[in-house]
């Protein structure tokens, strides 16, 4: 894995706006496929929210596969969504997806031991004003900022347990150290999609104003910043890893 330049994360987020605009239906259809099964399994008492952290890995891949089926010239279909819950890639997946659950558990903790009382009374019951203590608008700020950092760290592992049949401690180990030898790279590719994000919301605002239409274009928006985001990761991988295989149904879905 060489170092690269760090406009190259400038460079990653084009290449996932091309992505993007050979199958735009197809990618957002997977995307809100993912975010669909997330809600779904969350809204069910405790083990769904775990199982939503878990699975994390296995709803990534139908986005890296999207891409990678684009990247050949293959037409996405629905059933890319089943990508990463097929045997035997989803047991490794779900591995994976323990890690994600041991630091959401950690930065859980951290954030209840960093944020007052005040706050979360605030945050369940939101009042017209709000009285925020700046240490507890800093602590927020520090847990999202690691929350970030986790998912980009591991942003490469479910790709190389289910590509290149990496076993699971070995896949974080190098998603760990791909991401910090290209640090700048990911810096400039999040700061730039950042701003586009917030300027596109801006615009939207004075567009749109705030109001019910508003809100859910704003809403749509974000998800396809979030897709554009997801797409970029998977250019980042093709250049640090090279380009997969695209190969057949590993096996069937659970």
């Amino acid at each position: 894995m060489s170092a690269l330049p760090a406009k190259t994360g400038w460079a990653w987020l084009k290449q996932a706006m091309t992505l993007f605009r050979k199958q735009p239906a197809a990618l957002t259809t997977v995307m809100f496929g993912n975010v669909l099964l997330s809600i779904l399994l969350g809204n069910i008492p405790l083990l769904g929210q775990i199982a939503a952290v878990v699975l994390i890995p296995s709803f990534s891949m139908a986005l890296m596969q999207a891409c990678l089926m684009i990247d050949h010239n293959e037409r996405v279909t629905p059933a890319v969504l089943l990508t990463g819950f097929r045997k035997p890639a989803v047991f490794n997946l779900c591995k994976v997806g323990l890690a994600y659950l041991a630091v959401t558990a950690v930065l859980t903790l951290m954030a209840y031991l960093m944020i007052g009382e005040s706050f979360w009374k605030q945050a369940a019951t939101p009042t017209a004003n709000p009285v925020v203590d700046p240490s507890d608008l800093m602590g927020v700020l520090l847990v999202a900022l690691l929350q970030v950092a986790t998912v980009v760290a591991l942003c490469f592992a479910a790709p190389l347990v289910f590509w290149q049949q990496m076993a699971p401690a070995k896949a974080i180990f190098f998603s760990f150290f791909a991401v910090m030898r290209s640090l700048r790279v990911f810096v400039v590719m999040l700061m730039a999609w950042f701003g586009m994000f917030m300027a596109a919301t801006v615009v939207l605002l004075m567009l749109l104003g705030n109001g019910s239409m508003g809100r859910v274009v704003l809403t749509w928006v974000a998800f396809l910043f979030i897709l554009l985001l997801q797409c970029a990761m998977y250019a980042g991988y093709r250049q640090v890893f090279g380009v997969p295989e695209l190969k057949g149904k590993p096996g069937p879905a659970l």
